[in-house]
């Protein structure tokens, strides 16, 4: 049996689906990993130093300006779900229970169709008041340099977790891995905690776990199907 037939005979065979997508995943749409980035944090910050909680509240306006670079073809590219993403929003579709856990904050998995998404690390389509908690959608933080809170003036914060801040769903994350009957990680390289730990719990339940990514990772020997291949093709080639 071939890594693809195996693959798909534990997809047919499952009812409870939980998928863990990374940066590879969004990277297939065009979205580049905003790790590989060239920005300000390249010469005397690091990604960690500017991309967190601690920069946030001691300089906003430098924070704003460096997340605005990082994150610019993010912010707005026009950008569309790809064959992975359909393929799990078909899988929905076709009657199956399919929970993504994504690391991923640009929305494509909600776009594509599946409708329990766990954002882990936030989303790109919204900021938040961190004194009064109103939201702002991103058309109004596109429209300022340094997006101030509609009701009270504090600077917003991005609706992303920051480095420094905790992972809110994570115990939510860990539980629909467990209770799954297979878990596919698709296009993470398993390098960010405590989101990685999550194959970790499931190979312990015994739950089949999948690996879908171009390059191996260090948690390959955990998983029961190692595909070193592009999610897309990969996907093509699946039925639901």
């Amino acid at each position: 049996m071939t890594p693809q037939q195996q693959l798909q005979q534990w997809i047919d065979g499952a009812q409870r689906i939980a998928v863990l997508s990374g940066a590879g995943m969004s990277t297939e749409s065009g979205i580049p990993d905003f790790r590989s980035a060239d920005g300000l944090w390249a010469q005397d910050m690091t990604l960690a130093d500017v991309v967190s909680i601690d920069y946030f509240r001691r300089a906003p306006s430098a924070f704003w300006q460096a997340f605005r670079d990082i994150f610019r073809i993010k912010l707005i590219g026009g950008y569309e779900p790809n064959d992975g993403h359909r393929f799990l929003a078909a899988l929905e579709a076709a009657g199956k229970e399919v929970t993504i856990l994504t690391q991923n904050i640009d929305g494509l998995h909600g776009r594509a169709g599946n409708r329990r998404v766990l954002e882990l690390h936030g989303t790109l389509m919204s900021a938040s008041c961190p004194d009064c908690r109103m939201p702002h959608p991103l058309d109004y933080v596109q429209q300022h340099e340094v997006p101030a809170c509609r009701r009270c003036r504090a600077v917003l914060k991005p609706d992303v977790v920051l480095y420094g801040e905790a992972v809110p769903l994570i115990d939510v994350a860990f539980q629909a891995a467990l209770n799954a009957e297979l878990l596919l990680v698709m296009g993470s390289s398993l390098e960010v905690s405590p989101v990685n730990l999550i194959p970790v719990e499931a190979a312990r339940a015994g739950i089949p776990c999948v690996l879908i990514n171009y390059t191996p990772t260090r948690f390959d020997t955990l998983f029961d199907l190692c595909i070193h291949a592009g999610i897309g093709d990969t996907c093509r080639r699946l039925s639901c």
